[in-house]
């Protein structure tokens, strides 16, 4: 395990303990509310945030402290995060970036089927390219903290998948614009909603599979609610990028001694913790599934080879929209695609 998660999953429990926010028996000089998706007790509030929130009441002395408030306990929905963090209804947020569709484009070529390697090494270049194009322009209006990306998704499905035929009359959910898109490109008929949607919209058969991490299952209880999981060996079908971001003045308005203390436990270092302890927390969710006696499918090498042909029009599309827009999208896949070998080849 790298070194540095190592030491930070070794707060998590503290954090939890001392309420996010802790380290410190004065009260702190400054208290920022921070908005969650997801349960407490899921896999980012509580081995990520909760641990960055300790890092933060650590590295500034108590000065800072962090209140967090999952499920959407401040209002509003899944999609309406980002505009939170951005117009000041919350402190801190952290979003799956395609939430809202079409806003970040350049975010999806690390959405884009199979770029994945690893999360961590993945997430690290996703930082180089967020603050090579992104940071102060796409995301002028928020203060950046991290990005980053999630273990191999995978299919959770009422019936075996295998094939892209298999897809076929499936109602799918996907998260974003470009995993939409890459499924509907496979044949599925997806159907876009946030991750808490996803148990109902599964148990009302609004949908017959979605398209999520192991992290987040055992949270869901999605391998209660469906028996068949598909894997694709030791690649990754798809990723999801998320943005962790403060308000702009609430950022302005720190003293340059704490912004530099938050900066200091946040950036490209915790973008890479945060996307491999996603990674890490795939284990337990499979186990879960495992343990009820689902359908793993794994699938062999051939069989994945089969997914990456038929996915290749969903790359070659995006490319050509990307260039359309004047992003010059074959550049940018060349670049990430550089970024990801270049980190993974260093562990």
């Amino acid at each position: 395990m790298n070194p540095i998660r190592r030491t930070v999953l070794s707060l998590a429990g503290a954090a939890l303990a001392t309420g996010l926010g802790a380290g410190t028996a004065l009260a702190a000089d400054v208290t920022l509310r921070l908005h969650e998706f997801l349960p407490a007790q899921a896999g980012i509030p509580k081995h990520i945030m909760g641990v960055w929130a300790q890092n933060v009441s650590e590295a500034t002395g108590g000065r800072v402290e962090i209140q967090s408030f999952p499920s959407m306990q401040l209002g509003g929905k899944p999609p309406e995060l980002y505009d939170q963090v951005k117009d000041g209804v919350v402190d801190l947020t952290w979003t799956v970036i395609g939430y809202t569709p079409g806003r970040f484009p350049r975010a999806e070529v690390f959405e884009l089927p199979f770029m994945l390697t690893n999360a961590a090494d993945t997430s690290r270049a996703f930082w180089d390219i967020a603050e090579k194009y992104m940071i102060g322009e796409a995301f002028d209006d928020v203060k950046v903290l991290a990005v980053w990306v999630h273990g191999p998704g995978l299919i959770h499905s009422t019936d075996p998948v295998e094939s892209p035929a298999d897809l076929n009359g499936v109602k799918l959910r996907a998260p974003t614009r470009i995993i939409n898109k890459l499924f509907s490109d496979l044949g599925a008929t997806t159907v876009g909603m946030p991750v808490p949607a996803i148990p109902e919209a599964l148990s009302k058969g609004v949908i017959d599979a979605t398209v999520i991490p192991w992290e987040v299952t055992g949270a869901l209880k999605t391998s209660e609610m469906v028996e068949n999981h598909t894997e694709f060996g030791d690649a990754a079908l798809y990723t999801t990028t998320f943005v962790f971001a403060m308000n702009k003045a609430v950022w302005d308005g720190l003293a340059p001694d704490l912004q530099e203390a938050i900066m200091s436990v946040s950036g490209p270092d915790f973008s890479a913790f945060a996307g491999g302890t996603m990674e890490d927390l795939d284990g337990p969710g499979r186990t879960i599934a495992e343990d009820l006696g689902n359908n793993i499918i794994m699938l062999s090498d051939d069989q994945v080879a089969e997914w990456r042909a038929a996915s290749q029009a969903t790359t070659d599309a995006w490319v050509a929209e990307m260039n359309e827009k004047g992003l010059d999208g074959s550049g940018l896949l060349e670049e990430a695609r550089m970024l990801i070998d270049k980190y993974t080849g260093m562990n």
